[in-house]
């Protein structure tokens, strides 16, 4: 696991560099979309464990702008409304 964590962590690094030189398409869309499906996978399984943790750490430097962005487009991704959602929370707490 804490090879997994340290490759993570990696590519991070990797990811802010290349971000803070202004390259925003040196990760292809596919791997884009793999990376982020295994992430909201890891997380949600996390959670539906009992894990109290969150997404991002305050460190983690991503605007409210980022956020909402990310969060539609998971949404559309999956084809669900913010109605959905709002109705998930409500149900589950969460």
């Amino acid at each position: 696991m804490a090879d997994v964590s340290n490759r993570a962590k990696s590519l991070a690094r990797d990811l802010e560099r290349e971000l803070g030189a202004g390259r925003i398409d040196s990760l292809s869309d596919d791997g884009l979309q793999q990376l982020m499906a295994a992430l909201c996978k890891i997380y949600g399984r996390r959670v539906e464990g009992g894990a109290k943790s969150w997404p991002l750490s305050d460190q983690g430097g991503v605007s409210p702008t980022e956020v909402m962005v990310t969060a539609s487009g998971l949404l559309k991704a999956a084809d669900l409304q913010v109605f959905e959602l709002g109705m998930w929370q409500s149900w589950t707490g969460r």
